[in-house]
């Protein structure tokens, strides 16, 4: 029997509340900037059988795809038990890339017992050793990418498994962050296995379950009003990435989402092969940016009682309607060894293109042009003068969104399958041996149109100490899509300023650094919508 909907709101409110609190717990006790000032972290609840049930409003490309690290844990875990907190980041057994850290714990309602619930977090770690600083280099295979963690047991009944955080603090550059790290999402996990503990003792646990399953039910009752607006049919779009790193053939990405009722299939097959550099995405990436283009058009529902509440529910139920086809060893559902630190962060962006592409054609005033299309990787890592140890910088660059059928684009923000902040210069230069001398808006890069793209932006950041940087970044040939009419927006660009002279850098690179070197990147515009001067 479904709830009412101001009961039903107030439950939904709990248990994302409950993920929030997670989330606050991780940023504020976390070491490293990429997750206390950047928050690059993301965390969610599942129910016993591993559905996921709310999740904090963090970043899309870990949210869609921690279904399957949950998954991969209640098939290689046995016998769990309270306390326990597994990690992994294998990206062949659902996990993204190896930056992109995941753990689950179980909560139980009595004891002994089956788990009542999974908690989940997932943090992008600044450094996870392999062949270059930031773990975000030029690799051909998996192994060069850093250290893999298949599912295995960090803390077992409450007390930590040493040999494991040994072998993991052996691997990376900063072992002293990545502790810091790690503990902050053992922290997460006690925040949030708390609360659901109390959630427990106000409803009881069988009030809880049914609660749980009218909002998955109700969830999945909004996503197929969702595809049932979309007319039936066949709609197609493809898009490229500009290359792998190692060769400059475009590396295209195809789609064909087919709907009929309430249900839609999309299918990503003739898509480009596994390649040979890092930008292979595995399956739960390709999935979870197919999840958040869909998601993105629940703010269409507005009719009778289908209107969704201010803040629907994002669950498992949203997901049923859906059926997602990728090929096997292909661009968009890789296997190992293949290399695939880029897949989580520049494929993920143009898998959203070509699914919002393909429904602008069924939709046409409602999706909006393409956003900047990449996140703009940088890594840095050396010898840190001042400390004489080892450091490891990651950040990723804001660009311009799309314009849509009644807006312009807005400047220098991140966007689509990322949903991070900037790093305030202030932390950046506590934090390393680095300075940023220039931070500002590229004025006319956004395409032009009725409604008119967003800007890109500038950030030159000088090295004050030798050291190794890498660029893992796109859409510097091919450009940010226009929509009905609007133009293009402009390709990113990316500069290394030496001794007065200014190289151009390939978007996918790995360079030795000197001291005084500055690293110039330039970030694309999103597309236009509409003729300009269209009425």
């Amino acid at each position: 029997m479904s709830a009412p909907a101001a009961e039903r709101s107030l439950f939904a409110g709990l248990l994302a509340g409950i993920c929030d609190e997670m989330l606050e717990t991780l940023v504020r006790t976390a070491y490293s900037p990429n997750i206390k000032e950047r928050r690059d972290c993301s965390t969610a609840l599942f129910d016993g059988r591993g559905r996921l049930v709310a999740q904090a409003a963090a970043i899309p490309v870990h949210l869609g795809a921690m279904p399957m690290s949950v998954a991969t844990v209640l098939q290689a875990v046995h016998d769990l038990r309270r306390g326990d907190v597994i990690v992994l980041n294998d990206p062949f057994r659902g996990g993204t890339h190896l930056p992109d850290i995941t753990m689950v714990s179980p909560v139980f309602a009595s004891e002994p017992g089956t788990p009542f619930a999974f908690l989940a977090t997932r943090a992008h770690h600044a450094d996870v050793g392999g062949f270059s600083p930031g773990s975000m280099g030029l690799s051909r295979e998996i192994y060069q990418e850093g250290l893999r963690i298949p599912p295995v047991r960090l803390i077992e009944e409450g007390r930590p498994a040493r040999d494991v955080w040994e072998i993991v603090l052996a691997n990376v550059r900063t072992p002293d962050e990545r502790r810091g790290d790690l503990r902050a999402q053992v922290a997460a996990h006690e925040t949030g296995a708390a609360r659901i503990q109390e959630a427990i003792r106000s409803y009881g646990p069988i009030a809880l379950g049914e609660r749980t399953e009218d909002l998955l039910d109700y969830a999945e009752r909004l996503m197929r009003a969702v595809v049932r607006g979309i007319p039936d049919g066949d709609y197609t779009f493809e898009d490229q990435l500009d290359g792998d790193g190692f060769h400059d053939a475009p590396v295209p990405i195809c789609v064909r989402i087919s709907v009929t009722g309430e249900e839609a299939v999309v299918d990503f097959t003739g898509s480009a092969p596994e390649c040979e550099g890092g930008i292979n995405a595995v399956e739960a990436v390709t999935r979870s940016a197919v999840y958040y283009a869909f998601l993105c058009l629940l703010a269409t529902l507005r009719e009778g009682d289908s209107a969704p509440p201010r803040e629907p529910p994002l669950n498992a139920g949203c997901f049923r309607p859906i059926r997602v086809v990728v090929p096997a060893a292909s661009v968009v559902n890789a296997g190992p060894p293949c290399a695939v630190a880029g897949g989580n962060v520049e494929t993920s962006q143009r898998i959203v293109d070509v699914v919002l592409g393909a429904l602008a054609g069924a939709l046409p005033e409602v999706v909006s042009a393409a956003s900047q299309g990449t996140m703009n990787n940088l890594t840095v890592g050396g010898l840190d003068p001042r400390t004489v140890s080892p450091w490891a910088f990651y950040e990723t660059i804001a660009g311009g969104t799309g314009a849509g059928p009644s807006w312009d684009g807005a400047d220098g923000v991140h966007s689509h399958m990322t949903n991070t902040w900037n790093t305030p210069i202030e932390a950046v230069e506590l934090a390393y041996p680095l300075r940023v001398e220039r931070y500002e808006i590229r004025r006319g890069t956004g395409g032009l149109g009725k409604w008119r793209g967003g800007n890109g932006i500038r950030r030159d950041i000088r090295v004050l100490a030798d050291a190794r940087g890498a660029l893992l970044a796109d859409r510097r040939t091919s450009r940010p899509y226009g929509l009905q009419g609007g133009a293009c927006g402009e390709p990113g660009e990316d500069r290394l300023l030496r001794e007065g002279r200014e190289i151009a850098l390939a978007s996918k690179t790995v360079l030795d650094l000197r001291a005084g070197d500055v690293i110039s990147v330039r970030t694309p515009g999103g597309g236009g919508w509409g003729p300009a001067g269209g009425v």
